[in-house]
């Protein structure tokens, strides 16, 4: 039987390396699934229960694979399902290719079912590159440029294949005129910034006395060249999130997360430092940076397109960072004069640490979701994948979990996109198979999708060589982050009938599918269903009734949210008593024996940090 265009298409995913497609069937693909049938299932397809979820999946494999994530889906519908994930996939700059069907070309401009315009629905998603084929001999040409553009653009792109072309012989391009011959295969590159431009960041970085470098998810390659640079600068080190697992939190002058769900030490690392180092970050809140004028600045990018527009730098070099690092570190001298800086940043980071672990003990009604987090800090395994949901959850991610050893952890960074969770952590699964994968989610994005995930994950579990999958659920019964947002920003009582959850049993849920189900209702307990749950043989669902009174404080509040707090609690907020006693609690653990209260506790300390 001659080979199909489907046939070629899987063959060339194989010959790129791809071992897994994530994805959902239908029949706009029905001749890509004859074609996996008759290839025995390679490269792997992986079935989910929802095509934003296959996205999400290849994402997440993407991520914590450093490779190359693929999804596939049905025309119509089911290419719609993908834009999430993908969207999430872009705004990280993460390299996935989505392959997609779409109705047959004789039936296109007819109103026929489950016709939509592709190209038109994903031209802002693939930017980078979106191909229709038409005819056989467009590929391998069309596939192949998709891999290579998802690879070195760190985007999403998308090849169309109508239902059919996917059945027609495969005939590769000849050798004449409009014919598009490809190859396989792209060598290892390295960018690098000039020598001038390493000679005046060089002097930027040697005039300051008080250094603070800010890390993203481009350093992560640079470890130990980062390590090196805050060493001989004296700097402090914050971490944007999609940066939480670039340099280990146990090194005592790592601040933590910045920004809203980050910590105070990060957040005084920016206020008082008078020089800035950003490596592979583009944290959008620059009102987390240095006042502007009050820092000079470097800034370290492999994309030239990312640079220069969060912070007035005045170099900002374009180049890999652990190559760009490596030429700059001996440009660069032992700043002695930033001994004292350091050695307050350190101190900073110590009564942070003594601060969480008091806010964490602090009692709630059931449980407080502080402690949740502090409790599995030290019961992670050093190699643990760990995923963040987006949601109040994504806080005490933030600031109570100290990663260390070779963990890693990632979450939808710039998106922000509800139910990432789970699929992110069954995508890691797939990375890493010999590894622990935790993924932390709150309750509504649970409901949203995980417990359907689920499902996946006990379909699958049996093809992993470390069958542990814990998912952390914290049940409040509230969608807590925008009750919160609500509060801080708009002045509003919680409003019940949106923020509202019904009480599901996630572990009895967990249970009905053959998987370990634990339900935590009590703070003494929280440490054991941790234990339970990392012990277990296979995926586990450990749930935790917790109390969605307490407070998300950040590092800073303004005037403006304190206010509005105060207004939506005196408009009558449903939960107002609980959240007054847990505010002020939590509050208060700075301020008691052992924990040094801030320079600018005073008034101005006052101002700076409310309960928004």
């Amino acid at each position: 039987m001659s080979e199909k265009v489907s046939d070629h298409v899987l063959a060339r995913l194989r010959e790129w390396g791809v071992e897994h497609v994530f994805g959902y069937p239908g029949d706009g693909i029905n001749g890509l699934l004859a074609a996996w049938e008759r290839a025995g299932n390679q490269p792997r397809f992986v079935q989910a229960r929802h095509e934003e979820m296959s996205a999400l999946q290849a994402v997440g494999y993407a991520k914590f694979s450093g490779g190359l994530g693929v999804c596939a889906a049905t025309s119509g519908p089911g290419a719609i399902h993908l834009l999430n994930g993908l969207y999430d996939a872009k705004l990280d700059h993460v390299p996935v290719v989505a392959i997609l069907g779409q109705t047959a070309r004789s039936a296109m401009g007819g109103s026929y079912q489950q016709e939509v315009d592709l190209h038109s629905l994903f031209k802002d998603v693939a930017s980078a590159y979106l191909e229709t084929v038409t005819v056989p001999q467009q590929l391998p040409n069309v596939l192949d440029r998709a891999i290579r553009t998802a690879y070195a653009r760190r985007a999403p792109t998308a090849v169309i294949v109508p239902a059919d072309v996917q059945e027609l012989a495969y005939e590769a391009p000849g050798h004449e005129f409009k014919m598009v011959p490809s190859s396989l295969g792209s060598s290892e590159w390295t960018a690098a910034p000039d020598e001038e431009a390493l000679e005046r960041a060089a002097e930027v970085l040697n005039s300051g006395r008080k250094v603070a470098i800010l890390l993203g998810q481009g350093a992560r390659q640079a470890r130990a060249e980062v390590e090196e640079t805050a060493t001989r600068l004296n700097a402090g080190v914050a971490k944007a999130l999609l940066g939480k697992d670039v340099l280990p939190d146990t090194l005592p002058y790592v601040t933590g997360s910045i920004a809203l769900l980050g910590t105070r030490p990060s957040y005084e690392l920016m206020r008082d430092c008078d020089t800035l180092l950003t490596i592979g970050s583009s944290l959008p809140y620059s009102q987390f940076l240095p006042d502007f004028g009050k820092a000079r600045g470097v800034q370290i990018d492999i994309d030239p397109h990312m640079v220069g527009m969060r912070y007035p730098y005045e170099v900002n070099l374009i180049g890999d960072a652990r190559a760009t690092l490596r030429r700059l570190l001996p440009k660069l001298r032992h700043n002695d004069e930033g001994l004292e800086w350091h050695e307050k940043v350190m101190a900073d980071v110590d009564r942070w640490w003594e601060v969480m672990r008091r806010r964490a003990e602090v009692s709630a009604d059931p449980v407080n979701p502080e402690y949740v987090a502090h409790c599995l800090d030290p019961l992670l395994p050093d190699n643990a994948v760990i995923t963040a949901d987006s949601g109040s959850t994504t806080n005490w991610y933030a600031r109570h979990l100290r990663l260390r050893g070779d963990m890693r952890a990632s979450l939808s960074g710039t998106l922000a996109t509800m139910g990432c969770g789970v699929p992110y952590a069954i995508g890691a699964k797939f990375a890493h198979p010999d590894r622990p994968v935790l993924a932390l989610v709150g309750d509504g994005a649970m409901q949203m999708n995980g417990m359907a995930e689920l499902i996946t994950a006990a379909k699958y579990r049996s093809v992993w060589e470390d069958q542990r999958l814990v998912v952390g659920v914290w049940n409040n019964q509230d969608l807590n982050q925008v009750t919160w947002e609500m509060r801080a920003m708009s002045g509003s009582p919680q409003f019940t009938p949106s923020q509202g959850l019904p009480d599901v049993s996630y572990a009895a849920f967990a249970r009905s599918l053959g998987l370990t189900g634990i339900r935590v209702e009590k703070p003494e307990d929280v440490e054991r269903g941790w234990r339970e749950a990392l012990a277990a043989e296979g995926p586990a669902v450990v749930e935790f009734l917790t109390d969605p009174s307490v407070p998300p404080i950040p590092p800073h509040a303004t005037w403006d949210q304190m206010e509005a707090t105060a207004a939506s609690i005196l408009k009558g907020d449903p939960a107002r008593g609980s959240v007054m006693k847990q505010g002020l609690k939590a509050k208060v653990q700075e301020f008691l024996p052992g924990a040094k209260p801030h320079p600018s506790a005073g008034r101005e300390g006052a101002r700076e940090e409310g309960d928004g």
